[in-house]
C-alpha cells in the first residue's frame, strides 16, 4: 500500500448495486490511493458477516457500521465505499465529512436489481418478493439522507464503471483539497 495522499477522502455512498465497490476500486487505482469498504471493515473487526450481525438485530449491525465509519474517517487520502444505510446516522455523516467529500452513486431500481448478486445474503433484501420494488422502497426511504450528505450525484444506469469514474474525477478536480497536487491523471 502506498503512502496516504494528503487529499481528502473520496467517499462513495448509495444503494447496493449502484457500483460503489467497483467504481471505488477503479478510482483508488487511478489515484493510487487505498480503497476501503466499510462493510469489509465491519466484518473484519467483528469476525462476523453482515448477515450474521443483522440476525442479532439491525441495531447491532448499525453500531458496528458506525464504529467502522469512525475508524476509516480518522485517515485522509482514501477512496471509501460506505454501506447503503450508513448515512442515516448523522454522526457517521459528520465523521465522513470531517475528512472527505461524498458522492452518491444512483441508478434506476431495475438496474440495481439486475446488478445485485445474492439478494438472500443481503439482509435488507432477504425475502423480498420483488427485488426491484424493494430497492425502489429503499431508494425512496434513503433519498433525502443521500441528498443531504453528498455534494455530487452520478447516475450509473447504463454506464460503465470507467465512465462513472471519469465523471467523478472530473468533478473531484473542482473540489479544493479533495485531490492532492499531481493526482487525477488524464
Amino acid at each position: 500500500m502506498s503512502m496516504l495522499s494528503p487529499g481528502r477522502n473520496l467517499v462513495l455512498i448509495g444503494l447496493m448495486g449502484a457500483g460503489k465497490t467497483t467504481v471505488g476500486r477503479l478510482l483508488a487505482q487511478r489515484l493510487e490511493r487505498p480503497f476501503v469498504d466499510t462493510d469489509d471493515v465491519v466484518e473484519r473487526h467483528s469476525g462476523r458477516t453482515i448477515a450474521q450481525l443483522f440476525a442479532e438485530g439491525e441495531r447491532v449491525f448499525r453500531d458496528q457500521e458506525a464504529a467502522a465509519v469512525r475508524h476509516v474517517s480518522a485517515l485522509r487520502g482514501q477512496v471509501i465505499a460506505v454501506g447503503g444505510g450508513a448515512v442515516g446516522d448523522p454522526m457517521s455523516v459528520t465523521n465522513l465529512r470531517s475528512t472527505g467529500d461524498m458522492v452518491v452513486l444512483d441508478a434506476m431500481a431495475s438496474v440495481l436489481a439486475g446488478r445485485v448478486r445474492d439478494p438472500e445474503g443481503r439482509p435488507m433484501l432477504a425475502g423480498a418478493d420483488d427485488l426491484t420494488s424493494r430497492l425502489a422502497e429503499l431508494q425512496q426511504a434513503r433519498r433525502e439522507d443521500y441528498r443531504r450528505a453528498a455534494l455530487f450525484t452520478v447516475d450509473t444506469s447504463g454506464r460503465t464503471p470507467d465512465e462513472v469514474a471519469d465523471e467523478i474525477l472530473e468533478w473531484a478536480r473542482t473540489r479544493p483539497g479533495l485531490l492532492a497536487r499531481g493526482e487525477a491523471p488524464g
